[in-house]
């Protein structure tokens, strides 16, 4: 879907001074008529923490995807139910529809978008809504649609607006000419993936903005995420959560990578966790837009070992798929997040054991299970 380009931008860029930009800006604007803002070089929008009486407002793209729901459950905890606004193009569940506010938002749409964050008071904004890799490699045209396009849209947004704007990144970020063992902030990074190149792009357009409009723009590279209640939602390290509902319901558990394949993973809580700590640091605090964020590192057979102590007749077989498989061989087999946990005090809470000893609690009523103990 191209995006318009109108006189109001064209104008402003005219105006702006060569070179890195970092001195006085325009934020830019999207509708004629609209005069852009100038913005001082040091500003910080929302960098004070938000007191019970003064709460960010909050909207979620992408929300009923694996990590959405949860996000949106732990921040109506802490800033209120009717703070936190759920969107995205499908029919939410009865549970999630009437658990919080939740609208109709296409990342396509600039007007719907611009509407919705104007008419709601939006402060902070998580850009959630992305095709992932497998699926992303099966259909690119749409991935460069919804991960380029729709990032577009948001920026835009969220610089005229003045959102603090949070936007994941991952581990298919790198290819295979980066560092892997482990994989630091900054290094080349050549992903072969559109989806890999879609957050490198939106990593880069990010700390652009910021530079050059003062967005105040925070990125996370999440590795694998795991959780208990959620469905494989068409990524490479999908497997880790797939094995859990297959030892439920069948005890037998296919695996689409080899037994030997290490990828960083995190369990869903530590990563929500991580993503309310990086948005409500101090500025200040912050020296660099993405970080890279971790918790433990193991392999299918790995995986597949501490499972069998809950489930011990679970099969496992191995079919490897070459796609997927090209696709990890070519991510990180570790993160190096030292600058996350000297910057603003990142610290995981789940390893392996812990991660499965929750899962299967969570799962624990199943008769498979119940037998097993």
């Amino acid at each position: 879907m191209p995006t318009v380009r109108n006189l109001g931008r064209a104008a402003s860029q005219l105006l702006q001074s060569s070179g890195c930009g970092c001195g006085v800006s325009l934020v830019p604007a999207r509708a004629i008529g609209v005069s852009p803002r100038q913005v001082a070089s040091d500003a910080s929008f929302h960098s004070v923490t938000f007191s019970e009486s003064d709460h960010p407002r909050v909207l979620i793209t992408g929300g009923l995807g694996q990590l959405g729901v949860g996000l949106a459950k732990l921040l109506r905890k802490r800033f209120g139910k009717n703070n936190v606004i759920l969107s995205d193009i499908r029919k939410p569940a009865d549970n999630v529809f009437y658990s919080g506010p939740f609208i109709f938002a296409d990342i396509l749409d600039y007007k719907n978008l611009r509407e919705i964050v104007v008419n709601n008071r939006i402060t902070w904004l998580f850009h959630y809504s992305a095709l992932l890799s497998a699926v992303g490699e099966a259909n690119v045209p749409l991935a460069r649609a919804v991960n380029i396009t729709g990032l577009h849209n948001i920026l835009d947004i969220a610089a005229e607006h003045n959102l603090r704007l949070f936007v994941p990144s991952t581990i298919g970020a790198f290819g295979p000419t980066s560092p892997r063992d482990p994989t630091p902030d900054l290094c080349i990074q050549r992903p072969r993936t559109i989806y890999g190149v879609s957050k490198v792009h939106a990593e880069l357009m990010g700390e652009y903005y910021h530079c050059r409009y003062g967005l105040d723009f925070r990125c996370l590279r999440y590795p694998g995420i795991i959780s208990a209640d959620s469905q494989p939602g068409g990524g490479t390290t999908d497997y880790a959560v797939q094995i859990f509902h297959d030892a439920i319901k069948t005890g037998k558990f296919k695996c689409y990578l080899r037994p030997d394949t290490r990828l960083p993973m995190m369990y869903l809580d530590d990563c929500l966790k991580a993503t309310l700590e990086v948005m409500e640091a101090p500025a200040e605090a912050l020296t660099m837009r993405t970080y890279n964020i971790s918790a433990m590192s193991f392999t299918p057979e790995e995986l597949a070992q501490e499972v069998q102590k809950y489930v011990p007749e679970l099969q496992v077989t191995y079919n490897v798929d070459q796609v997927r498989q090209a696709i990890a061989d070519s991510w990180p087999m570790n993160f190096d997040d030292s600058n996350a946990r000297r910057d603003w005090g990142w610290k995981h809470d789940y390893d392996l054991p812990e991660l499965v000893t929750t899962i299967f609690s969570y799962l624990g009523s199943d008769s498979r299970i119940a037998q097993a103990n």
